[in-house]
């Protein structure tokens, strides 16, 4: 079942969100959540979307930036439809539709990890030379290292099959520190969809 999402910020105009629906039913979708909403504020139709869609579906959207702006986002979306076994489909992006599905759209993903771990290694610089900048002004307290204590853990549980979702839970921590403590795993994880071992002959 084909299950569209549409999106357009609050300064958009109703037209844009008219040009998505029209896009997405012509796509197939026999079901379509939509919302005027800014991609940083909360998206209820979006999580409405995703909690609807069961095994052997596929969400359909117009634009990658109508399921998110940023990289790391767009994973996160991916990674909770992979575990529900769920695909995406994005009708243009670079003018070619991309489906999670084919080999194309499995190359798509392990970008998209590689990107996402881009940019959590970007937060993390920035971060480390804030810290470095407040210690010199004797400005930094530091921490508690629960998260970091747990960081084994989680990379045992994320291994075993199990999303950043439920190792946050499970550790009783933030989704941001499961990403820090798995960020290997998120490159070398999608490459095996795409490059399996093959079996000896």
């Amino acid at each position: 079942m084909l299950i569209g999402y549409a999106r357009t910020s609050t300064t958009e105009q109703e037209a844009g969100l008219e040009a998505q629906l029209r896009d997405l039913t012509a796509a197939g979708c026999e079901r379509v959540f939509s919302e005027r909403v800014s991609s940083v504020a909360p998206r209820a139709e979006l999580e409405a979307a995703l909690a609807f869609v069961r095994d052997g579906d596929t969400l359909v959207v117009t634009k990658l930036d109508r399921l998110a702006r940023t990289v790391t986002k767009a994973w996160e979306v991916v990674e909770r439809l992979e575990a529900k076994g769920v695909g995406l489909r994005i009708l243009s992006l670079g003018g070619d539709i991309v489906d999670t599905r084919s080999a194309t759209g499995k190359l798509i993903l392990t970008i998209f990890a590689g990107f996402a771990q881009f940019e959590r290694e970007m937060m993390l610089e920035r971060q480390r030379e804030g810290i470095a900048k407040a210690k010199t002004e004797g400005r930094y307290k530091g921490r508690k290292p629960t998260a970091r204590a747990k960081a084994e853990e989680a990379r045992r549980l994320h291994a075993e099959g199990k999303t950043v979702t439920e190792v946050a839970k499970a550790l009783g921590i933030g989704r941001a520190s499961v990403y820090r403590a798995i960020g290997p795993q998120l490159i070398t994880k999608p490459m095996q969809l795409i490059w399996p071992q093959q079996s000896p002959n």
